[in-house]
């Protein structure tokens, strides 16, 4: 009678385990489905940044400060923003003063940046024109685009994340890179925007992902002085 009723529990355990394995089928995954929907913010790309969880955009939002004329741009012009958050500015001013303490230098805050190197590089996450994904989508080589102020061109490229088997069925991306003036990719800086086509009433927002480095390679080279 006790062997009877120990099988009768094992096979009762593997009907739920096999309940269990069904269940879990592709159409059912929270990311078989997955549709990128181009998100709102009834505002500037500023507003957009201000309105957001402390923690986020902080970094980013004190630079501005620093420059009225970006602030007007992120305000009343046409823009594309690839937006940097607190831990791209983080692990940048680390780097930075690691290098400075080895050099017996005292460390250096996004306060004490000198204005003409911190320009030249947060321009370069401020592209002219207002486009979302739509205008990369079908360039398979990226293309270039120019940034405020300075006109350096930048390179953005449209991709497609694989998730849970399916190449090309996740998230829409876009691959961010500064070229450095080469056509060589291996000397190129880049980032990604895992966040993108949050729509201001001036600008498309990308948000970059944390493990950006804010600068690409040169913030510690110009910055350090």
């Amino acid at each position: 009678m006790k062997s009877i009723k120990k099988n009768n529990s094992i096979r009762f355990f593997l009907m739920l385990v096999s309940l269990g394995m069904f269940a879990c089928t592709k159409s059912e995954s929270p990311y078989y489905n997955y549709e990128n929907k181009v998100q709102s913010f009834n505002g500037s790309a500023l507003g957009y940044l201000q309105a957001q969880p402390q923690g986020t955009f902080d970094s980013l939002l004190v630079v501005l400060d620093r420059f009225p004329d970006l602030k007007d741009s992120l305000t009343n012009q046409q823009i594309t923003l690839f937006a940097p958050v607190n831990k791209n500015f983080e692990t940048a001013i680390k780097y930075l003063n690691i290098k400075r303490e080895l050099e017996g230098n005292d460390a250096l805050f996004l306060m004490d940046l000198d204005l003409e190197g911190l320009e030249e590089i947060i321009c370069k996450y401020i592209i002219r024109g207002n486009r979302t994904t739509d205008a990369y989508i079908n360039s398979s080589d990226g293309i270039i685009a120019q940034s405020i102020l300075f006109d350096y061109p930048m390179h953005i490229k449209y991709s497609k994340e694989s998730s849970s088997g399916y190449i090309g069925g996740g998230a829409s991306t876009l691959n961010f890179s500064n070229p450095f003036g080469s056509v060589f990719t291996q000397d190129w800086g880049k980032t990604k925007a895992t966040t993108v086509n949050i729509k201001t009433n001036n600008a498309t927002i990308n948000i970059l992902e944390s493990i950006h480095n804010f600068g690409f390679k040169e913030f510690t080279e110009r910055l350090n002085n």
